[in-house]
């Protein structure tokens, strides 16, 4: 059975400059997607991802190149980016959002939190609700979050 969408795994990564730092943001944070198929499960990974948080007001940004993603096969790659995501007209996704309640930065912890924005990806933006953790730990900051993403909503459409 063919499963239509993608599992999306972020991750942001940025360290602590003391308690008086008021924005966080890397170049380089990691994303992954993973679909199941008929023939081969497809699997990439980026860690070109670009993120800014405030802390302050619960703001968040996740941008990601297409292109920057990285598959096991270079085939997989050119089907991904000319036949599904069509990253020539749609070369990035991106999800606005704010953080939902915004934990204290100052205290160590994992805190369950909820990415509430628009995730547009292919063009397409839709309004999501996605449960996700902010963990404070040895002067670093790390958003995860693993959510579904279906090809409908963005209007992916699957070749035959």
């Amino acid at each position: 059975m063919k499963k239509l969408g993608l599992y999306i795994f972020l991750l942001l990564l940025s360290t602590k400059a003391g308690l008086a730092q008021e924005i966080f943001q890397t170049n380089n944070a990691r994303i992954t997607f993973f679909s199941s198929a008929p023939i081969e499960d497809i699997k990439a990974v980026s860690k070109e991802g670009i993120s800014v948080y405030d802390p302050g007001t619960g703001e968040i940004i996740f941008k990601v190149r297409m292109r920057s993603f990285e598959f096991a096969k270079e085939l997989m790659r050119e089907h991904f980016n000319e036949n599904y995501i069509e990253s020539h007209k749609y070369p990035v996704a991106i999800f606005r959002g704010i953080i939902s309640p915004v934990p204290g930065i100052d205290s160590p912890g994992d805190y369950q939190v909820i990415f509430k924005g628009e995730l547009d990806i292919h063009g397409r933006s839709r309004p999501r609700e996605i449960p996700g953790n902010i963990i404070i730990q040895d002067d670093q900051l790390q958003l995860r979050t693993e959510f579904f993403v279906a090809n409908k909503d963005h209007e992916i459409k699957i070749p035959g």
